[in-house]
């Protein structure tokens, strides 16, 4: 079985738009990489409002397509998250975090690792996952 990593909004969206800074090397990273991704309904929103509103309505519908051959697992948000989620959105609301980024912080903690692809270094280098252990962003590493 293949490792997950996960994937974050910007990411998505540096692969989608070759106008983004990012683009080449999101595009590179997902060549190298044999690890299937993963992320949340959240993290899908946020990234179908961009879709729509910098590239078109065709992206979108392209890349829901892709969700739907299980190339991208997506899990849910629970119930049982909101009390997680609230205490995060609010211990990093000098950020301010989002919905999306809190709801990627339960899914490491719930898959033990803090392995993303992200293009928001600035973030996910100061998110927490289990309170203390930092992610390891495979897109913008530190050096």
């Amino acid at each position: 079985m293949k490792n997950l990593v996960i994937a974050d909004t910007g990411y998505f969206a540096a692969l989608a738009n070759p106008k983004d800074r990012y683009h080449l090397l999101a595009l590179s990273v997902s060549q190298s990489i044999s690890d299937d991704l993963i992320t949340t309904w959240p993290v899908i929103t946020e990234l179908c409002h961009y879709l729509v509103k910098n590239i078109s309505p065709q992206a979108q519908a392209f890349f829901l397509d892709e969700i739907s051959t299980g190339i991208i697992q997506v899990v849910n948000t629970e119930k049982e998250h909101l009390n997680r989620t609230r205490r995060l959105l609010l211990k990093y609301a000098d950020l301010p975090m989002d919905f999306a980024d809190a709801s990627l912080v339960i899914l490491a903690e719930e898959l033990g690792h803090g392995r993303i692809l992200s293009t928001d270094r600035r973030d996910f280098n100061t998110y927490r996952w289990k309170n203390h252990k930092p992610f390891q962003n495979l897109l913008l590493p530190d050096d």
